[in-house]
């Protein structure tokens, strides 16, 4: 800890580049981060809420709108840290830091980047649907489970893919069916009748009770289930437990493969 905390004005100044070279040059900036969404938004509102007419949610877009951006947040967390390691080679080889600190520095831009677009779209949400009510406290305790999970797999992806190139093209192609798979444009008790398939989208896809938990807050204007407030919590843990021992074990010859 006392090494993170002597370090800690390298993370800021990374963490400030990250940031810049993600929207320098953009007439948007941080509005790009809001145009994804909206595409996909309404490219599956047409797909699933006027073509087929599959799902009976009431304002649907909105619906859609909040697992989107938890999904954007979660997804480009994990790409943007996979080749970060390399992407920042030559500081590795000339300087000694905590590594872990490059990968942790994308996530937290994201993170950054993903509040700034909630707040935005929580506040219509909340506004438009009247669901403002005291489980809103409960967000920063959601959040900050996600961002967790988010840098325990991070810290995973990055070290492996330094010494296995095709861990990033690989989890490129498993995020596209996980994304299908996840309860984003629907709920998994509507879409079968099942227990087990059930069971599988809600509780076995890791990512699902951290939509569902901040859809139920934001959208619902309700409390999660204290099942899934412990199983984001129990996610993130392990997830950290995971990433940073594996850092630690493959760490030692990183300036070597980079």
């Amino acid at each position: 800890m006392a090494e993170y905390l002597r370090f800690r004005f390298l993370f800021e100044q990374m963490v400030r580049r990250e940031l810049r070279q993600k929207y320098q040059g953009s007439l948007l900036g941080l509005a790009w981060y809001l145009v994804n969404p909206l595409v996909l938004m309404g490219a599956y509102y047409l797909m699933f809420g006027v073509v087929f007419d599959q799902t009976s949610e009431p304002d649907y877009p909105l619906f859609l709108m909040v697992g989107l951006i938890v999904w954007m947040f979660f997804s480009q967390s994990l790409l943007g840290a996979a080749p970060s390691l390399l992407d920042q080679g030559s500081l590795i080889r000339k300087a000694r830091f905590p590594r872990e600190s490059i990968p942790a520095a994308v996530v937290t831009v994201q993170m950054v980047t993903f509040c700034a677009v909630l707040v935005l779209v929580g506040a219509v949400t909340v506004a438009y649907r009247g669901t403002a009510s005291p489980a809103l406290l409960l967000l920063p305790f959601v959040l900050l489970a996600l961002y967790v999970f988010a840098l325990g797999l991070g810290l995973a992806v990055s070290v492996l893919h330094a010494y296995f190139r095709d861990v990033a093209p690989i989890l490129g192609a498993i995020l596209l069916p996980w994304f299908f798979l996840s309860p984003i444009f629907f709920r998994p008790e509507r879409i079968t009748e099942q227990p087990a398939a059930r069971f599988v989208l809600e509780w076995v896809n890791p990512i699902a009770p951290f939509i569902e938990g901040v859809r139920a807050i934001i959208y619902g204007g309700s409390a999660p289930s204290l099942a899934t407030l412990a199983y984001v919590v129990v996610a993130a843990g392990l997830a950290l437990l995971v990433g940073r021992t594996l850092f630690a074990r493959l760490q030692g010859e990183l300036a070597v493969v980079v």
